[in-house]
């Protein structure tokens, strides 16, 4: 939409053309069978269509390029182009010219001139060109400020500006949900939606994470000849409104895992970096804010699982290995742990004994030994943690399931 001021009589016109790329000519098959009245008309005169692709007129599209027709839509994330150009309408040489362009947001006002010198003159029906770019970042009206100064051969100085207003839409829509593991392991689902009227070749989609973390894909698998493939397959095309899921899994580094008061409260998990293309390889890029979550409170103590076997024989021994971490970060603990017996599992070793002081955020690894004396889906439950300077105890009941298995089927390793 363009907005001008009040007319004057200048000696110079000012022009500004949006640059984007053509898109494929379309155009509508009007086709019968041969024993309809019209016969072949029809079919030749498609086959006689310079439009059409030889061999498949009744196909829309055709092998013409067709120039853009209006403004169009501008979206986050892509690179707004435009071609500016100044000519001397009038029979005298004009001097100083000085052609500024200013792009208003809702924020800021951006100077997006190549070159901020002036011309020293414009002699008749020649121009100044001009092309500029700027990556839309900011979503709601813009206005594109085109000035023009120059002076006149009687040496007055005239100056005259032209607006041009435009939307900056919205291209996709991205929701992200957080899953706590028993583990430090955090699971990332991002919900990406295309919110275009055109279909998105999505070109990259990664978490960047931050420093505490190391980040895991999970949106491909291996085939059958051993090459990872996309689980959205070969075509990572998104067509307009629909949705889809990418899953990260992120794992605390070493040196912030082992320190049990960091990771507490808000923590930043990191951003995600998406990039597309859209009709003939134009090409956008977002980027998120920084993503957090509220990490999971563990009060006390945390008892955590680092080695459990997925499948157990009845009756015989198995092993787990716990990991007991001290979350406060100014109380020592003087640990006892006690095993209580369910009706399915049963804990082998002592019950009462001392584990010794464990200091602010430090922790220790427990191997622990157990049978299962019914078969099936089994919780382990009944572990029992007493702090002896505040008698305080802690209880751990469904730490994790086992599969128990008759002792006669043979498990799988």
């Amino acid at each position: 939409m363009e907005v001008n001021p009040p007319k004057q009589e200048h000696l110079l016109a000012l022009k500004v053309m949006r640059l984007t790329k053509p898109t494929l000519f379309t155009n509508i098959p009007v086709t019968c069978e041969e024993k309809d009245l019209p016969g072949d008309l029809f079919n030749q005169l498609m086959r006689d269509d310079p439009s059409t692709v030889n061999g498949a007129e009744v196909l829309m599209l055709g092998e013409m390029l067709t120039l853009p027709q209006n403004f169009g839509n501008i979206f986050l994330g892509e690179t707004f182009s435009s071609y500016i150009s100044v000519h001397n309408d009038s029979n005298q040489v004009v001097k100083d010219i000085l052609v500024k362009a200013d792009l208003q947001t809702s924020s800021q006002r951006l100077n997006l001139s190549a070159s901020n010198a002036a011309v020293a003159e414009l002699k008749p029906d020649c121009c100044i060109d001009d092309v500029i770019h700027h990556e839309v970042k900011e979503i709601g009206t813009h206005i594109l400020v085109c000035a023009v100064s120059y002076t006149t051969q009687a040496g007055e100085k005239m100056y005259f500006r032209k607006f041009f207003k435009f939307q900056v839409l919205k291209p996709l829509d991205v929701k992200t949900k957080f899953y706590n593991a028993e583990t430090d392991e955090v699971f990332l689902e991002a919900q990406i939606q295309n919110m275009t009227t055109s279909p998105m070749f999505m070109e990259k989609v990664s978490l960047e994470p931050s420093i505490m973390y190391n980040v895991t894909e999970l949106n491909s698998v291996t085939d059958q000849a051993g090459e990872c493939v996309s689980t959205f397959g070969s075509r990572a095309y998104l067509q307009p409104m629909d949705t889809r899921q990418y899953l990260y899994c992120l794992k605390p580094k070493k040196e912030f895992a082992e320190k049990a008061g960091i990771i507490k409260g808000v923590t930043v998990i990191g951003k995600l970096d998406i990039v597309w293309k859209t009709n003939l390889g134009e090409r956008g890029r977002l980027q998120t804010s920084q993503l957090q979550r509220m990490a999971p409170g563990y009060g006390d103590v945390r008892l955590s699982l680092e080695a459990i076997p997925d499948t157990v024989n009845l009756e015989e021994p198995f092993h787990i290995t716990c990991k007991i971490t001290n979350c406060s970060s100014e109380r020592t603990m003087d640990l006892v742990l006690e095993m209580c017996n369910t009706n399915s599992i049963h804990w082998c070793g002592i019950s009462g004994r001392q584990l010794g002081k464990l200091h602010p955020s430090s922790s220790l690894s427990l191997a622990l030994t157990l049978l299962s004396s019914v078969q099936g889906l089994q919780s382990i439950s009944g572990l029992r943690l007493t702090d002896t300077f505040l008698k305080r105890t802690y209880e751990y009941d469904d730490i994790a399931q086992v599969c128990v298995v008759s002792s006669a089927i043979q498990v799988e390793s």
